[in-house]
């Protein structure tokens, strides 16, 4: 790809960084789910980055043999999983086994998103013969989404009944399997983004997504299963290509030229390191001034005072990440940083 879709990749993956972040800062320090519109952009962050995951991890040339499957999911291995249980445990410390449920303490999305390449290696070896492999992977990336989602919102109907297998399904994080059709239309999108360019090339097509996301946002919530899960499908469907569409059309903007784009970008390259991080430094003490925030009723004084907090979480995730990689051990255990080999040129 050219280099230009890279940089602003990379900028996107900052920015949505940030707003993880953001979120934690809401749910976690404030004890406030509905502050400074983080109802709102829960239902694109996320789907943004499982989108950018699966975006990077599609590779045309790439043939799932046995070879190839084996080192790609032993690379992930020490890249996702190994560093999440590192931290996880540093963090809960006493706690670490009481943390292994599904959201494990916070640190799902790296186990997650392992689980997620494997279901996609899975379904693209189960239909690699077909004529109509895309729409059969999208199809099982529907099912599993839908599933995953039905579970989360009957979990305590369905729980007592399934024994052991609750436990099972906790581990592996079942519920957060309702992100897997995000991912999936990542690679959807790469594989075909020649047909994406040309279909939202057009201005008023992004113009009309923009008004479909803002339309599914402003549903009205219920406890109705059918109801929830089409909200949250289609906006985050609508938010994904909203915002990856927007980072493309003003890529001039996210460029290494531009003080912006340049720490965007960085951040991007470090979204492993400030995930891991960050719950390390979120402030809890915050909900000491939960009250006086809620007291403005504003929601621009709320993102002002959250924004603020989440840029000086990040900044202390970023010096604490510079410091760890200058130990090739740390950065290879922690951060899954592969060590560049030395070759010894001839005399």
């Amino acid at each position: 790809m050219p280099k230009e879709r890279i940089e602003y990749i990379d900028a996107m993956r900052g920015f949505t960084m940030i707003l993880v972040i953001y979120s934690h800062v809401c749910v976690f320090c404030f004890k406030e789910y509905f502050i400074a519109f983080n109802d709102v952009l829960f239902l694109l962050r996320l789907p943004c980055f499982f989108m950018i995951s699966g975006w990077l991890f599609f590779k045309a040339t790439r043939a799932w043999d046995h070879s190839t499957v084996k080192q790609v999911l032993s690379n992930k291995f020490m890249v996702q999983i190994v560093p999440t249980f590192i931290f996880l445990a540093l963090h809960e410390r006493a706690n670490f086994f009481h943390q292994l449920g599904a959201f494990k303490g916070g640190y799902w999305f790296t186990f997650g998103l392992f689980v997620f390449f494997c279901l996609y290696i899975l379904s693209s070896l189960l239909f690699r013969r077909s004529r109509h492999r895309d729409w059969w992977m999208l199809l099982t990336a529907v099912v599993i989404s839908m599933s995953a989602s039905w579970y989360d919102m009957h979990y305590r109907a369905v729980s007592p009944h399934i024994g052991w297998g609750r436990e099972f399904l906790g581990f592996i994080g079942f519920v957060t399997w309702r992100y897997y059709l995000f991912f999936f239309i990542g690679t959807l999108v790469k594989r075909h983004f020649e047909k994406f360019l040309e279909w939202t090339n057009r201005r008023e097509v992004f113009f009309i997504v923009i008004i479909l996301f803002a339309l599914t946002a402003s549903l009205p919530r219920t406890d109705y299963w059918p109801w929830v899960y089409t909200r949250f499908a289609l906006s985050g469907i609508f938010g994904m290509v909203m915002v990856f569409t927007f980072f493309r059309y003003f890529a001039s903007w996210f460029t290494k030229e531009r003080t912006l784009g340049r720490s965007l970008q960085y951040v991007g390259t470090r979204t492993l390191d400030i995930y891991l991080l960050h719950f390390f430094f979120l402030p809890e003490s915050l909900l000491l001034y939960n009250r006086q925030l809620l007291a403005y009723n504003s929601k621009w004084v709320e993102i002002g005072v959250v924004m603020g907090e989440a840029l000086v979480v990040l900044a202390c995730c970023l010096v604490v990440s510079y410091i760890l990689r200058l130990s090739p051990f740390l950065a290879k255990y922690l951060f899954g940083v592969k060590q560049k080999s030395v070759v010894e040129k001839p005399q």
